[in-house]
């Protein structure tokens, strides 16, 4: 049993990953902002579950706050350290690049500062494929350039990778960043593709369909993307990156047509250009997240 601390607890992969490690005997503390991004009460509800649970704690506090992340990891000294709370999004970044860097890089910054002073737990940092950029190669494997970020968002993980390694360097710091592939599932936040589309074309409103839907996407389930934490976590140790997707790319015009069908609605889509910041592919190479953490 393990002590952990996690961040952006009440969001779609964190709170399902805190459940998970429950269930399993360990202890969780976990710490959410309820950035108002998207509605509180979608993130009540994700923590619902939890709230009731023998084991977990949760703090409301910002990563931003440092003397708090302090006094949080002094009180609760956790063994493990999972760090997922962000501003997240593309398109957003664009309009608000100063708030990502200070919510994602000093954020991290300040948890990495935090986990130092009290004894260097094992620190597993959720990074993003969107660190890849359009790059040609495919698929995207962790030993490419990722050097030409296309959006603040993407721009702000890759700095919060090379944070992390500097930590791990000073600091013998165990210390894994996992690039997630576009995670779908229950709990999905309520701005992405996935969600969005079944959500209006069920209720018979137009979607927007962005370029010619050709663009496509590394769609990972969640169950997945758990199994390959859980997986971090318990062989964390030097400093590592791994790419947790799907290895299947799909065409977006291919995952409208699912959703219709399966929600049994005919959608009505709206032809818009391609958004700044867009990759036209994500493709993940899990060639080393099947050979060190039994990934697939």
């Amino acid at each position: 049993m393990s002590s952990v601390l996690i961040t952006g607890v009440a969001g779609f992969i964190a709170s399902h990953l805190s459940e998970r490690l429950l269930d399993r005997g360990d202890t969780v503390v976990g710490i959410d902002n309820f950035d108002p991004f998207y509605d509180r009460a979608i993130k009540e509800r994700n923590l619902a579950g939890q709230r009731s649970r023998g084991g977990f704690t949760f703090i409301e506090a910002d990563i931003r706050d440092a003397a708090k992340m302090d006094a949080i990891f002094a009180e609760h000294k956790p063994e493990i350290v999972v760090h997922i709370a962000a501003l997240a999004g593309v398109r957003p970044s664009i309009e608000r690049p100063g708030d990502y860097m200070s919510v994602n890089v000093d954020g991290t910054t300040n948890m990495l500062n935090a986990a130092a002073k009290n004894g260097s737990p094992k620190f597993v940092f959720a990074s993003s494929s969107s660190v890849y950029g359009n790059n040609k190669k495919v698929p995207f494997s962790e030993d490419d350039p990722v050097d030409n970020p296309i959006s603040p968002y993407a721009a702000s993980k890759k700095a919060c990778e090379l944070i992390c390694h500097s930590f791990h360097h000073l600091y013998d710091m165990p210390m894994t960043c996992l690039r997630f592939f576009t995670v779908y599932g229950p709990r999905n936040r309520p701005d992405l593709a996935a969600y969005k589309f079944t959500d209006r074309i069920h209720h018979g409103l137009p979607i927007k369909q962005f370029g010619d839907g050709t663009t496509r996407r590394d769609y990972t389930f969640i169950e997945d993307i758990l199994a390959g934490i859980m997986a971090a976590i318990d062989r964390c140790e030097g400093y590592h990156i791994y790419n947790l997707g799907n290895n299947k790319p799909v065409l977006l015009t291919d995952m409208i047509a699912i959703i219709a069908d399966a929600v049994g609605k005919k959608p009505v889509i709206e032809m818009v250009g391609m958004q700044p910041g867009d990759v036209e592919i994500t493709y993940a190479d899990i060639s080393r997240a099947r050979a060190d953490l039994d990934y697939d």
